[in-house]
């Protein structure tokens, strides 16, 4: 089930990362420095939750492939046709919330393994 709903999620991350930005006050959605790295950290704390619970065998490709779809998203936000910003302190808030994501898992499973 954590392998669907991180797949489900990574989408809507993408999709939300990769609208243009003239599109996001239509979705009650407005940029400012704070909540846009806000943003970024909360959903890479889900995707790494997620995707450790998921394929708890696989964490050091899971980091590399979430350190990458973040870069990815600062490039491509970059391109003129987005009309965002590629900004390196964006990915810095992924990568924070890609350790507390994988701290929080890992917390989960042994909190839940004690208890079985």
């Amino acid at each position: 089930m954590a392998r669907i709903v991180f797949l489900v999620t990574l989408t809507g991350v993408l999709l939300l990362a990769l609208l243009p930005v003239r599109f996001l006050p239509d979705l009650g959605m407005a940029v400012t420095f704070h909540d846009d790295k806000l943003n970024h950290a909360i959903a890479f704390v889900v995707l790494a939750a997620l995707g450790s619970l998921g394929w708890p065998e696989h964490k050091a490709r899971l980091v590399v492939l979430l350190a990458l779809t973040g870069a990815a998203i600062e490039v491509l936000q970059g391109v003129q046709l987005i009309g965002r910003d590629m900004d390196v302190l964006d990915w810095v808030a992924d990568c924070a919330g890609m350790a507390c994501g994988l701290t929080i898992a890992g917390w989960t499973k042994r909190r839940v393994g004690r208890l079985i």
